[in-house]
């Protein structure tokens, strides 16, 4: 995998390393785990939604959280379900805990969470701020010169 140097980018901008920082992360070697399957859809102009699934979680088992610009989604098991009744011979569920992290850039929040069917959708929009936002500009009639 190529590196990237980006010491240029903190030597020529300011205010701009939190995206040195991101990609950093994307471009690191570490294996990550691809539990569990995810899409990223965009559901309108401004609009996204996660779905993610989690088949076998209850809802008080998985916890979101927003810190900055990264949404954390973890899972933690509490209970197997019917361990005490049966003996397992096979084993195709996976039966483990995860932790998955999303980016998010500076104007996307998290507008809300829901669980249906064993999918966790989790909702965002990307709130421009006012100052950003396209504005008309009148022309007016001629400058006076001083």
């Amino acid at each position: 995998m190529t590196r990237f140097d980006l010491t240029p980018l903190y030597r020529s901008t300011i205010g701009f390393d939190h995206l040195a920082h991101v990609f950093d992360a994307l471009n690191s070697s570490e294996k990550k785990s691809s539990f569990p399957a995810y899409n990223v859809e965009r559901t309108g102009e401004l609009d996204y939604r996660i779905s993610m699934a989690v088949a076998g979680f209850d809802r008080d088992e998985i916890q979101l959280e927003q810190r900055g610009n990264i949404l954390t989604v973890s899972g933690v098991r509490k209970t197997e379900p019917s361990a005490e009744k049966t003996e397992i011979l096979y084993r195709g569920f996976t039966n483990r805990d995860f932790e998955r992290q999303f980016h998010l850039a500076d104007d996307v929040k998290v507008n809300g969470a829901d669980m249906v069917n064993g999918l966790l959708f989790i909702d965002l929009v990307r709130e421009i701020p006012e100052a950003e936002k396209p504005r008309k500009i009148a022309i007016g009639q001629s400058l006076k010169a001083a």
